[in-house]
């Protein structure tokens, strides 16, 4: 979904608003980044993130803020005509214009690491000097950065934004927060006029932004995720369908309203299955992360228990706290057969706690998302034919989602993902990860039979040994190359 809408003269598209508050939750979305703005304004951005408010901290800004989870828009506007980073402005500075500078310019420029760590190393002993003799920014005022302070407000939104300026006037800081059970698109857009107000106010003319287009939108290449809670479904490969089967889901979700005029109810149950290392778990997490939901994981130990009537009673408890959730939560039963499957006829204290469990379970998910619409449950199996058919009949799974070991095509598309991401976040100027030429499309003829479980294996021992390879030699490392990658594959045993 696209809202648009006109401001100063200029159209403003915003991209999948929930979807982007919901990413925000996980990390820190960073928007409009390149678009272009007229001068003086240099550059200009918008990041939205999430932060716990711990209970009892004192009030924000803005009114009514300071306890509990909160949704942070920031914004930044420079009029700076030095945006160097300091590291770039460093070199700038060493190398100079003679004859030699540029030289040593142009051997950083084509990657030679040695001259870059010697360059480096030169402007950092520079900047250390400067501080040591009170000299770090000279010329600078010796007056606070932030000396002045306004607050900008968007009243049909509710938003209240409180606005910075650096003491040179060059750089402007907008800053406003909403609990995060309260964050609508409404916020996100009138953060985005608060924005583009800010710009207005430095930019002559009644329009100042007339005939410009902005589109607000998450970035096309994501990050790795540092961390498996942290994953989207945008990092997924080679599973197009399965990923867009879960966004719709997601929508179904954050939409409640489109349900309720239709009627519709969205799925309250997804079973995954599929032979272990295929993505089941990730996807769960990546789903939770697309709606924008806390997620839950039971796993046995939190269910099965040997004491008589223990099992029962923890699996009521679970979902007696499914019930009072009052923010939205993906419950992942991972190894759902382990947990609960249907023991038959078995008359053993097993096979009887187990039988009770799977009863308990079958009554409580008859109406769970009438008990509750802010919960969904999903549940990851490798073995789907040691559950009874009873427990995961519709109405209880609407879903059930194969997820097998990717094709050829598919593991191609989960090495160009998995390498694009680890460039996007490791590569800097004089630092190449992967050397150009590597062949995508022969990685995944070679990794037949691997899943995205392996592959990933395949590329953490690269990494691993490069790295080893570079504390060794001092940084004297050549980029990964197609032979490295086709070794490590071959390694794994496939």
């Amino acid at each position: 979904m696209t809202e648009s809408f006109q401001y100063a003269g200029a159209t403003v598209e915003i991209v999948e608003p929930g979807t982007i508050l919901a990413a925000a939750r996980v990390n820190p979305v960073e928007l409009l980044r390149r678009a272009t703005f007229p001068a003086p304004v240099r550059r200009a951005g918008l990041t939205v993130s999430s932060a716990d408010t711990p209970a009892g901290a004192p009030p924000t800004d803005s009114p009514g803020l300071g306890r509990g989870p909160v949704h942070v828009f920031s914004a930044e506007i420079s009029t700076a005509t030095d945006d160097l980073p300091d590291r770039d402005r460093i070199r700038a500075v060493v190398l100079g214009n003679d004859p030699v500078g540029t030289l040593l310019a142009k051997r950083i420029a084509a990657g030679d690491q040695i001259t870059t760590r010697i360059v480096d190393g030169v402007g950092t002993a520079a900047v250390a000097a400067y501080k040591k003799l009170g000299l770090d920014r000279p010329g600078e005022p010796a007056v606070p950065r932030e000396a002045r302070t306004d607050v900008l407000a968007d009243a049909a939104a509710g938003l209240q934004a409180t606005v910075s300026y650096d003491a040179d006037g060059t750089l402007i800081r907008l800053r406003a927060e909403v609990p995060r059970d309260e964050v609508t698109p409404e916020h996100l857009a009138a953060m985005v006029k608060l924005l583009l107000q800010a710009v207005g106010t430095l930019v002559p003319g009644d329009e100042p932004l007339a005939g410009r287009r902005y589109v607000v939108a998450r970035e096309s290449i994501p990050k790795v995720a540092t961390t498996t809670q942290e994953v989207t479904l945008d990092q997924v490969g080679g599973l197009t369908e399965i990923v867009a089967e879960l966004r719709q889901i997601a929508v179904s979700f954050r939409h409640p309203e489109a349900m309720a005029r239709w009627g519709a109810r969205r799925p309250q149950g997804i079973l995954m299955y599929g032979p272990p290392g295929t993505g089941k778990t990730m996807l769960s997490r990546a789903l939770a992360n697309e709606i924008g939901a806390d997620f839950r994981e039971i796993r046995t130990p939190e269910i099965l228990d040997k004491w008589l009537g223990g099992s029962e009673r923890n699996i009521k408890q679970i979902f007696r706290d499914a019930r009072r959730y009052r923010v939205p939560t993906l419950i992942l039963f991972d190894e759902f057969d382990s947990i609960i499957s249907y023991a038959g006829s078995g008359g053993d204290a097993a096979s009887q706690a187990i039988n009770a469990v799977a009863g308990i379970f079958k009554q409580e998910m008859n109406d769970l998302i009438e008990a509750n619409p802010n919960v969904i449950v999903v549940a990851t199996t490798n073995f789907p034919h040691r559950v009874d058919d009873s427990l995961i009949r519709s109405g209880r799974f609407d879903v059930k989602v194969s997820v097998p070991k990717p094709d050829e095509n598919g593991r191609t598309e989960i090495f160009r993902k998995m390498i694009a991401q680890l460039a996007a976040v490791h590569e800097r100027p004089g630092f190449t990860m992967f050397a150009d030429g590597v062949d995508l499309a022969e990685l995944g003829r070679l990794s037949h039979g691997m899943t995205g479980a392996d592959i990933k294996e395949a590329l953490r021992r690269v990494q691993l040994a490069k790295a080893m390879q570079d504390a060794h030699t001092g940084g004297m490392v050549d980029p990964i190359s197609q032979q490295d990658l086709t070794a490590s594959i071959s390694g794994l045993g496939f």
